[in-house]
């Protein structure tokens, strides 16, 4: 294998989750739903296609369904450090633990879509300044 193609998403409402990635992830509109004739929508993160389909079969997770984000698979995005600062500051306080996360040679922080998928963005740089937050490690899972 040379590299991963694209990723199917299920979710249950398309519109939400379509502003979701687009907005607030930033992801490349590659195909509108407009040009599909089911509930679809294409979207790009670098190299790899995201494909929102709406199948009504979404994770539909809420804070009260995870004890922590290891326990369930997910998609993690890369981006540069102050995309990611911006996402946790956006998207902090959804479930307990979400992070940020110290996984060695990056940092990672958990959230959820509008129809509760599981996602992580993760960055590679080191932060400008002094850190603000706390990083948990593999240790705070329990």
């Amino acid at each position: 294998m040379d590299a991963v193609d694209h990723l199917n998403v299920d979710v249950d409402r398309l519109e939400p989750c379509y502003d979701f990635y687009r907005e607030t992830l930033d992801l490349e509109l590659l195909r509108p739903p407009a040009d599909f004739r089911g509930e679809h929508a294409m979207l790009r993160a670098g190299e790899t296609v995201v494909t929102l389909a709406q199948t009504g079969r979404a994770e539909n997770w809420d804070e009260g369904g995870i004890d922590h984000p290891l326990d369930k698979a997910h998609l993690a995005f890369e981006t540069d450090r102050d995309s990611y600062e911006s996402l946790i500051d956006d998207l902090d306080g959804q479930f307990p633990k979400q992070g940020p996360y110290d996984w060695g040679a990056f940092e990672g922080f958990y959230f959820l879509d509008p129809d509760g998928n599981l996602l992580e963005v993760v960055t590679y740089e080191p932060p400008a300044d002094e850190r603000t937050r706390p990083l948990l490690t593999h240790d705070d899972v329990e």
